[in-house]
This record gives structure tokens, C-alpha cells and sequence, in this order.
């Protein structure tokens, strides 16, 4: 056991990039319908903590709708549709100013972002979502993420931040997602029901026979349940995520979960680098190809990004983000990438310095025609 936790403990301090999702029981007293604000600033300490080794850190947050009842007085009634978005949007408000009042006593600025199922996977919207959260990011900020609950209504009616923090979690290349339950992880069977069940600390693969426990482990955490956090593992993985289901309910969650190792842990051997390079060659229709120059070629054989500078040729009908064939000087195939430009942009800016692409384009876009991250060889 001491073992489990050790490697528990490593796998969250040595992530560059996590995701804390928290549920809105554990945010929300459920008697009074009240912020608990000394979790809240718990968790910003726990937060500050994880930023000052180095790490990114990206919250997922439920709690708008609940906090948005007491708002407008909508008692514990169930809500009509409308009425769920109405308390989404009184309640948005103030979650977003707890969480920058109880971040800013550590100097960390934090920014908001509300995202719908159709962010995360529409290829335009999705690529914008991406890079908004990756700038962000860049700049120091802790993106607070939520379901636009006031447009999407089937997100209301299903609730579904589990899978929310996993797109998010393969949107921005994270490699531990962090779960906060009000319970402890997955067992063998409902735990309050029988005291005997077993804690499972570790699953490699979901097999029929984990999806079984997880119909039987039962959490009162949001309107998801265990289910869709065995759902949100599956997808964690493939994009190279661990994930880990945590007992959130205690102050400092991530300190004591560093402290105690408990939790169910998701373990995937891939990476998000491998993961989004083995996404980009097996899943991607190619739109067209880029046909580039000899000095290119040498170039990316030796690991470096593609420059427009080295292009002679663009073929095909491509947005920005849609995957294209790289050719060599005599048409034969190199690799696979996803571009950054349009087939009109690129065609106007193909054989320029990188310099060149604010004048010629009249915005400034990125140095690369193919980042060396979206780009696989072979």
C-alpha cells in the first residue's frame, strides 16, 4: 500500500499539466445553498502550491446552478428547463468572482471560460477553445471552465463535467486529471450499502467486469455519477491522461490526496504527446498536401517545425487545424500534420519568411505552417 501511494503521490506531483474538476456538492453547501469559501480557499492554497513547482493548473467547476437557486429563491423544487438556466446564469456570475477573490490572495490571475459540447468538438470551435485555454495558460492564468448551461441544454438535463474535464484534458495536452468525488474512488460494489466492498486503487484497462463496478458504485457528486467518470477515464486515456477519482470533501483536496495516495487511479502508457501524433496519423482525413523543398525536408527529419519558407506547393481544399499531407520535392509522402493555415492563406504566403505573414495576410499568425507538435513523420 505504501508503494500505491508513493507512485500516487509521484504521478501528480511530476504532471506538467493538471485538471481539477469539482463537483458542486462539494462546493456548494447542499442545506443552505451557500458557497463553502473556506474549501474554496483550501483548494486555491492547494492550487498556489501546485503552480509554484511549475505545474499548469486548469479547474473545471459545476456549481453555477446551485448557487444561482438561492440567487433567485428557487428553493429545492426541480426546475423547468428555463428556470435551470436562469439560476445557471445568476449563478455563474458569482462562482467566477469566488474563485478570482479566493486565487487572488495568491497573486494568481484567473479567467473564465464556458464551453458546450459543440466547443469541443467542432473542429473551428474547438481549435479556438484550444488556443484561447493554451494562451491563457501561457500567461499564468488559471482558466476556470464550466458548461454554458444557459444554451446547452442537454448538458443541464444530463450533466456531464466528468466529460467535460476529459475533452478539456485532450483539448490542452494535460496529463493528470484529478477527479473530485464525494467519494473516495471506485469499489466492487456501493460501499454504502456494503461495508465489505473492495476499494479498487488502481485500474489499467476498463474491462466489462470495472464498468459493472461502476454501475454499483454509487455517488451523489453532480447529476453524473460513476458512470460517466468511468466514461471520462476512458476518454482521459486515450489521450494520455491519468486520471485519479478523489474524495474531495476534506479541506486542501489535493494536499491530502498527495498525502494519503487514496483514490482510484486511471493509468494509460501512452502520453499526450504520443496520443495526439497517433490521433493525427490513423484518425485524420487528409484534406490536401503541402509539397515542400529539400532544406524542409532535412529540417523536419531533424525534429523542427515547418516554415512557409520551405513550401513550394499547396494542394486540396483546407481549413485551418484540418490535417494534410507533407511531400518531398519529388511528391513522395513524408508525414502527416495539421496545418495552420487555410489552402488560400498558405498558397499566399508559401516561399516567404515567416516575418512576411502579417503583412501579406494582414494578421499575424503563427511562425509555423505545420507545428513540429502537430506533425508526425513516416
Amino acid at each position: 500500500m505504501a508503494a500505491m501511494s508513493a507512485r500516487s503521490t509521484n504521478r501528480l506531483r511530476q504532471a506538467k499539466r493538471v485538471i481539477i474538476k469539482i463537483g458542486s456538492s462539494l462546493l456548494v453547501d447542499q442545506q443552505t445553498g451557500d458557497l463553502r469559501r473556506d474549501w474554496l480557499d483550501a483548494l486555491a492554497d492547494d492550487v498556489a502550491v501546485c503552480r509554484q513547482r511549475g505545474q499548469d493548473v486548469l479547474l473545471v467547476s459545476s456549481g453555477a446552478i446551485a448557487l444561482g437557486r438561492r440567487s433567485l429563491d428557487l428553493g429545492a423544487r426541480s426546475l423547468r428547463l428555463e428556470d435551470s438556466q436562469a439560476a445557471a446564469a445568476a449563478g455563474q456570475i458569482r462562482l467566477a468572482h469566488a474563485y478570482q477573490e479566493s486565487l487572488a490572495r495568491h497573486g494568481v490571475p484567473v479567467a473564465q471560460i464556458l464551453l458546450t459540447g459543440d466547443d469541443t468538438e467542432r473542429r473551428r470551435r474547438y481549435l479556438n477553445a484550444r488556443n484561447t485555454l493554451l494562451a491563457l495558460l501561457s500567461h499564468g492564468s488559471v482558466p476556470v471552465v464550466n458548461e454554458n448551461d444557459t444554451v446547452a441544454t442537454e448538458e443541464i438535463r444530463f450533466g456531464d463535467n466528468d466529460r467535460l474535464a476529459a475533452r478539456v484534458a485532450a483539448m490542452i495536452g494535460a496529463d493528470c486529471l484529478v477527479l473530485l468525488s464525494d467519494i473516495d474512488g471506485l469499489y466492487s460494489e456501493d460501499p454504502r450499502q456494503n461495508g465489505g466492498a473492495d476499494f479498487i486503487a488502481e485500474v489499467a484497462e476498463i474491462t466489462p467486469e470495472i464498468e459493472a463496478m461502476a454501475g454499483a458504485t454509487g455517488s451523489h457528486d453532480g447529476s453524473g455519477g460513476m458512470v460517466t467518470k468511468l466514461q471520462a477515464a476512458r476518454m482521459a486515456a486515450q489521450a494520455g491522461c491519468s486520471m485519479v477519482i478523489a474524495d474531495g470533501r476534506a479541506a486542501h483536496p489535493i494536499a491530502a490526496l498527495e498525502d494519503s495516495g487514496r483514490g482510484t487511479w486511471f493509468t494509460t502508457s501512452a502520453t499526450p504527446a504520443s496520443a495526439r501524433k497517433r490521433w493525427i496519423a490513423a484518425s485524420l482525413h487528409a484534406r490536401g498536401s503541402i509539397t515542400i523543398d529539400a532544406g524542409a525536408a532535412r529540417a523536419l527529419n531533424q525534429g523542427k517545425s515547418l516554415l512557409p519558407a520551405g513550401v513550394t506547393a499547396v494542394e486540396g481544399d483546407f481549413q485551418r487545424g484540418d490535417a494534410v499531407v507533407v511531400r518531398d520535392p519529388d511528391g513522395l509522402a513524408l508525414g502527416r500534420g495539421l496545418t495552420a493555415y487555410s489552402t488560400a492563406d498558405a498558397r499566399r504566403i508559401k516561399g516567404h519568411r515567416s516575418s512576411e505573414i502579417q503583412s501579406i495576410l494582414g494578421f499575424l499568425g503563427r511562425e509555423e505552417m505545420i507545428h513540429r507538435d502537430d506533425l508526425v513523420l513516416g
